[in-house]
């Protein structure tokens, strides 16, 4: 124990968390959580304690705590070549046949793998290469990138711009101005309430095409989208949505990226959520499930179409002045090639398609009456509940009473961790995609008893 309080003094003294109120944490009224093992959907922390971890890291570790398998290739890979560069035509085994394992996964229309670290470094290159064929196509004007209300791409200069919470705005003089941001398809906040699905889709395709005129055709490069809203609130597309939205993208030739961090290599039943939602996207970004979050790696996929015009720019004007030290990294790679096999061996694909609907239809029928919760929605092993003060007149709660984070703090005390997402009380859920249907159980038995505890 002498150990454990020495460290969790060094935590505050030293260690500068992520997304942290730092003087709470700083002054002791924000506990710290030092976590030491994992196997399965379960992680165990300093103090013993084993919780069912629903929101796999920060739904990211798709295959599960604990597999041998990616752990031995890192380490077979770290003796054989821990790193060399990939600048100027250089790669290593594991990043060549990773880049093949992705595009023969990857939609039909995809053509190159560009690898980074983070899905936020993933969108600053996508948007560096959205400008780059711009340019070289002879359209310096069209440079402006289309981005979501509740959208998140990251939390860089332009990533953080991407991204529409507030929270990663305030204070830090973002958005750049040639961000701007559209109505998200949130359809349970719909201000219209008389709207059906494909009312409201239609509404937010016209409401995009309303933004492409008023700012002018000849300046919108790209539209950047989750197939699911993600840290927004985990919210499914209403009916009809990406075909509306494609077609106005298409009509003034406006490139789409479909942002798959997190729904990329499986969570929503699917390989791809492109593949879900027939999204046929210019350029791809993956980062979470492609090596289940067992080494930092990120995935540019690029499209055929776009592709074609980066070769002609480097005919043009010379190589593409773009490259991180740690791009393919081989010990990262390596990891990706374990965890794609293993995908693949598991059947976490199906799994998550199966498991995923048992779990919303018991989440469903153990909280979806409750006067307090408003909507229970999900696809996949993604799921969300969203509190409400008064349900049937339609009121949310003070934000101040932090709802959300009450109730995924009652979750803790009975071993689930879920997540309180930004804007909104919603409690989040995405699991390890090996979840089974017991498990699932006791995620939505305890989330039945804590919020009965919390909305008493």
């Amino acid at each position: 124990m002498l150990t454990n309080d020495q460290l969790s003094k060094w935590d505050r003294e030293n260690f500068f968390h992520p997304s942290t109120h730092l003087a709470q944490f700083a002054r002791g009224d924000l506990s710290s959580r030092i976590i030491t093992g994992g196997s399965g959907v379960y992680i165990t922390d300093r103090d013993g304690n084993k919780l069912l971890d629903s929101f796999a890291g920060l739904y990211c570790v798709n295959v599960g705590y604990g597999r041998t398998e990616i752990a031995d290739a890192i380490a077979e890979q770290a003796k054989e070549l821990a790193y060399y560069h990939s600048y100027v035509g250089h790669g290593t085994e594991a990043s060549i046949t990773l880049a093949k394992m992705i595009i023969d996964r990857a939609p039909e229309n995809m053509s190159k793998v560009y690898f980074g670290l983070s899905g936020s470094d993933a969108n600053e290159t996508n948007i560096k290469l959205v400008w780059y064929y711009n340019n070289v196509l002879g359209r310096p004007k069209k440079k402006k990138i289309i981005s979501r209300w509740r959208g998140y791409h990251g939390s860089g200069l332009m990533t953080g711009s991407l991204t529409g919470l507030e929270l990663f705005h305030k204070k830090f003089d973002l958005p750049f101005d040639q961000v701007i941001h559209t109505e998200a398809p949130y359809y349970f906040r719909r201000e219209d309430r008389s709207m059906s699905e494909e009312d409201f889709s239609a509404h937010c395709a016209e409401k995009l095409e309303e933004m492409i005129l008023a700012e002018g055709p000849d300046t919108i490069a790209a539209f950047i989208g989750e197939p699911v809203l993600g840290t927004g609130g985990l919210v499914p597309p209403p009916a009809g949505y990406w075909a509306a939205i494609q077609t106005v993208l298409k009509k003034y030739d406006i490139l789409l990226i479909a942002d798959e961090v997190v729904t990329g290599f499986g969570r929503l039943g699917s390989m791809f959520g492109s593949d879900h939602y027939g999204i046929e996207a210019d350029i791809i970004t993956s980062a979470k499930g492609l090596t289940s979050a067992y080494a930092p790696l990120s995935a540019s996929i690029v499209s055929k179409k776009v592709w074609k015009v980066l070769e002609q720019g480097t005919d043009e004007y010379g190589a593409i002045g773009h490259g991180w030290t740690y791009s393919a990294h081989p010990i990262c790679a390596a990891a990706g090639v374990a965890n794609l096999n293993l995908i693949d061996s598991l059947g976490i694909v199906e799994n998550a398609k199966t498991v995923g609907a048992h779990f919303k239809k018991v989440m469903t029928e153990a909280v979806g009456s409750h006067k307090n919760v408003g909507d229970v929605r999900g696809e996949g092993l993604m799921l969300a509940v969203e509190l409400v003060k008064d349900r049937d007149a339609g009121v949310f709660y003070d934000p101040a009473l932090t709802m959300g984070a009450k109730v995924a703090a009652a979750l803790l005390k009975r071993g689930v961790i879920a997540r309180a997402m930004p804007q909104g009380d919603i409690l989040g859920f995405a699991p390890p995609l090996c979840l089974t249907t017991d498990e699932a159980d006791i995620v939505a038995t305890a989330t039945k008893e804590a919020v009965a505890e919390v909305c008493a």
